[in-house]
């Protein structure tokens, strides 16, 4: 590549937009203060046409000689003099991304909630007010307690936020906030936050990345999980919406993060954008065929945009923050980490750690998402400043205890009636066997059908990948769920009083074109589960391999067998049977 890119900024996401810079061959020139700064330390010693610039990415004679020396500019920060960046635009030959004007507008939160208001995104009601208590105490009367006060502009990580519960809270809140513009949020009630990242070329294409789920820990993110996991299986859809729709009002190109609130009726709520690579994007570096850093140049040097799509089934990224001065703590986590399958260590190269800096981040993947909390379990337990058992227990479960549901299951087992249960715990047991993750569960296609409708709408939303479904009679249960579900379904036909089970094998075996049921011999629940871990062989692929054991198996007791019939002849072998 013969373009240069310049960078305002030269923190951890200068860094990992210089790594992914460095496989395309472009070169890069960063504007920040030092020599070490973690963007500029692993950029090797350039040229003096492109050497980086010492200084601050709010100067503006250092930003005009940064634009000397590249073909665009680009920030990591929004934090920069917009002005300056619309002087410098039109000598640039591909200009400044995202624009200019774009930066204007997302570095004043409350002009940005003005502006996507106006463009009818879904945004919770807000106001400006004035650093007094009287209006603060006034938009708490119209807006109602809890109440979101909120710096303007210089907010970041959580800083320049304050949850004001109290009237008597005001006056703490305008101090702490300082001598800032403000403005007021309406309190959002949400039961999840979720990002989308979204990439935005040159030509006006926008796509996004899946939507995750980000855990916020004393208002920093803490944890991203992907993709987004939800027993509504049109949230995810509806927040990439929400979020390309948004990022189509601004204008100029790159990655934008989109940070959204889900309420517990489904309603999704806007947060705020960030007009650059974001936190809750590092996980794209291992999980998705282009990470936002390298979208992120392909839009801005009017490349084509690569795929947004994971490539691996289930991700979580984990921030490290500094929990005092000491960088050792940081380096035992990292170290820890190596011994974990599927993880990934990004540390920043910053030189001073201090309690709630991001001094890097690890990502793991896995086959699963049960695998993937499993892995993720040990690591929450070894940070600087270990989580709780709580906060444990709902983002790194235990397995269960025997004969209770996985709450990561890969594959659901569901009957008709708990009399069906003698006959499906051959298939529970099966999974056991293999240690496939599983929920079970009776769902009742006559007697509980919104049941039924949502446990099948809900089943690839939540992560599951097959279903085992038995039934008896009229077996109506595998082949409604498979109407309703994307997944394999494999359907046991249960030996009934009347018809020995004849009646349930020809209904669940005889679907409609379309909507097939994989059918098993009756009350051959073992089977089902030997299926599913062969369906599921097909992207685990331990699963294979242990099946290909268990068939070698099984032949080892065939031929003992054969052995021993031949040993004491047969008279002798069926008198010991």
């Amino acid at each position: 590549m013969d373009k240069v890119v310049g960078i305002l900024g030269g923190g951890q996401l200068g860094r990992m937009l210089a790594e992914a810079a460095s496989r395309l061959n472009v070169d890069v020139v960063i504007l920040d203060v030092g020599e070490d700064a973690p963007a500029k330390q692993i950029v090797a010693q350039r040229p003096p046409r492109i050497m980086h610039v010492n200084g601050s990415f709010t100067d503006p004679a250092k930003i005009r000689e940064l634009a000397l020396k590249v073909d665009v500019l680009t920030v990591e920060i929004e934090h920069v003099d917009v002005s300056v960046l619309d002087d410098v635009q039109p000598s640039l030959p591909l200009g400044v991304h995202p624009s200019p004007s774009t930066i204007r507008i997302i570095q004043d939160k409350f002009v940005q909630k003005q502006h996507l208001a106006a463009h009818s995104c879904p945004v919770s009601d807000f106001m400006q007010v004035d650093s007094t208590v009287e209006c603060v105490r006034s938009a708490a009367k119209k807006l109602g307690l809890p109440l979101m006060l909120k710096s303007r502009t210089l907010a970041y990580d959580g800083r320049g936020n304050f949850v004001v519960r109290d009237v008597s809270q005001i006056d703490d809140a305008i101090h702490a906030l300082g001598d800032r513009p403000l403005y007021a949020e309406k309190w959002v009630p949400f039961i999840q936050e979720i990002a989308v990242i979204v990439v935005r070329s040159a030509a006006g294409q926008v796509v996004s990345y899946p939507a995750v789920e980000t855990v916020h820990k004393d208002n920093i993110c803490h944890l991203v999980f992907a993709p987004l996991r939800s027993s509504d299986p049109a949230v995810a859809s509806r927040a990439r919406s929400i979020a390309e729709t948004a990022v189509k009002t601004l204008h100029g190109s790159g990655v934008f993060g989109v940070e959204m609130f889900l309420m517990a009726d489904g309603m999704l709520y806007l947060n705020e954008i960030a007009p650059r690579p974001h936190n809750s994007g590092h996980y794209t570096i291992e999980a998705c065929e282009t990470s936002q850093y390298e979208n992120h140049l392909r839009a801005v040097l009017s490349l084509p945009l690569g795929s947004t799509a994971l490539k691996v089934p289930s991700a979580v990224m984990l921030n490290l923050l500094g929990a005092s001065d000491s960088m050792e703590e940081i380096k035992t986590v990292a170290e820890y980490a190596l011994s974990i399958p599927g993880a990934s260590i990004h540390l920043y190269g910053k030189t001073v750690c201090r309690k709630g800096r991001k001094m890097g981040h690890i990502t793991i993947v896995a086959d699963c998402d049960a695998e993937l909390h499993e892995r993720l379990r040990p690591l929450l337990q070894q940070l600087p400043s270990p989580s709780d058992e709580k906060e444990i227990e709902i983002y790194s479960p235990l397995p269960p205890d025997k004969g209770h549901s996985h709450r990561r299951p890969l594959v659901g087992v569901i009957m008709g009636s708990d009399s069906d249960l003698p006959v499906m715990l051959a298939a529970a047991h099966i999974l056991d066997r293999f240690s496939v993750a599983y929920e079970l569960t009776i769902v009742s296609a006559h007697r509980t059908p919104d049941r039924l409708v949502e446990y099948a709408r809900s089943a690839a939303s939540r992560g599951l990948r097959a279903i085992i479904a038995g039934a008896g009679g009229a077996a109506h249960l595998p082949g409604m769920v498979a109407a309703m579900t994307a997944l394999p379904v494999i359907g046991v036909p249960i030996k009934g009083s009347s018809l020995d089970g004849v009646d349930s094998l020809h209904s669940i075996v005889q679907m409609p074109r379309g909507v097939p049921v994989a059918t098993v011999a009756i009350n051959n629940a073992t089977n089902a589960g030997l299926l599913a871990v062969r369906m599921l062989g097909n992207g685990i692929p331990h699963l294979i391999t242990a099946m290909d054991s268990y068939q070698k198996e099984m032949e080892g007791e065939v031929m003992a067998k054969v052995e021993k019939l031949n040993k004491y002849g047969w008279e002798e072998y069926g008198a010991k049977q």
